[in-house]
């Protein structure tokens, strides 16, 4: 582990593509919930002493089924004050791969959707719209206009 992962974290996210478009989830709508009905990210927060990857990892797999290895994560990004400290990934699943999606019980539903159209979406959790622009930025993609 490098004195990047050592650092406190609060949670992790993944940008998932699935053939090039982006795995979202619809959040619940509770009062107890930031960002109620937004579309979000796989992800959330850490437990114990898990390492970021783990985090993610393992929070993809309990929201959407899909039981991706450390090596299939190709990109990360520590964001110290998103808005708690939280690392950001991405990764890429071959088409068809959403048939082995099994949703769990946080959520209304996901879908995939056209990862631009998700950086300019305003029903999108706007810190996480900016962390799927940053990695768009890295493949050099140009950002939505607006």
């Amino acid at each position: 582990m490098n004195s990047m992962e050592n650092r406190e974290f609060a949670g992790a996210k993944l940008a998932l593509f699935i053939d090039g478009r982006l795995l979202v989830i619809r959040r619940d709508v509770k009062p107890s919930l930031v960002w109620p009905g937004y579309l979000d990210l796989p992800g959330g927060g850490r437990e114990g002493d898990e390492t970021p990857e783990a985090c993610a990892l393992r929070e993809t797999r309990e929201e959407v089924g899909l039981a991706l290895r450390a090596d299939q994560l190709i990109w990360k990004q520590f964001y110290p004050e998103d808005p708690t400290p939280a690392w950001f990934f991405a990764a890429h699943l071959p088409a068809g791969a959403e048939t082995d999606v099994i949703f769990g019980d946080e959520g209304q539903g996901w879908m995939l959707m056209d990862p631009q159209n998700y950086v300019g979406s305003d029903e999108a959790v706007p810190h996480f719209r900016l962390r799927v622009r940053d990695y768009l930025e890295c493949l050099g993609e140009p950002p939505p206009s607006r």
